[in-house]
């Protein structure tokens, strides 16, 4: 199992950041080739630091698991200006809104991720937010900052203030 570190497959090369909808942003450690079965499959290997966790991704499978690039500063900018609009206040049960919340996180799309950080987003003038609603809105909110830091070169702590900053002069 020897890593190869060097190696360009597709769009992901080692030392690069990429997005796994379910885990969030990783950077990639390189390939290595594993014999699953009798077969030899090429595997990327992919470290999410935020979960202390490293993910072996079989390569010819990796797109359509979902894995890809960082989105690109026009796609971020989408995010942002989903972020900044208003929030759609819904009237569905929470127990109906908290499964299309967590699809939308879930889906590692930047704009509907946002979209969950802004309708979950409560000011002080709004009624208080019970503790699921929190939980949610911190895990999209901390989704979304992870990979605005990982673009804008950033530590998470300080995307995270930046977006809620943006919010905030909304």
């Amino acid at each position: 199992m020897a890593k190869n570190t060097n190696e360009n497959v597709d769009d992901f090369n080692a030392d690069d950041f990429v997005v796994y909808p379910t885990h969030g942003v990783g950077r990639i450690l390189g390939t290595e080739q594993n014999t699953v079965a009798g077969m030899n499959i090429d595997m990327l290997i992919v470290r999410f630091e935020q979960d202390r966790m490293t993910l072996r991704v079989p390569l010819e499978k990796a797109r359509s698991l979902g894995l890809r690039t960082l989105s690109s500063k026009k796609q971020m900018d989408e995010a942002i200006t989903t972020l900044k609009a208003k929030a759609r206040v819904r009237r569905d049960m929470w127990s109906k809104r908290a499964k299309q919340y967590e699809d939308k996180i879930r889906s590692g799309d930047p704009v509907s991720i946002a979209e969950v950080v802004r309708d979950l987003r409560r000011r002080n003038t709004q009624t208080e937010q019970s503790y699921s609603e929190r939980q949610m809105y911190q895990a999209a909110l901390q989704r979304l900052a992870r990979e605005f830091a990982a673009i804008e070169k950033i530590d998470q702590e300080a995307a995270a203030v930046k977006l809620e900053n943006l919010m905030d002069a909304a």
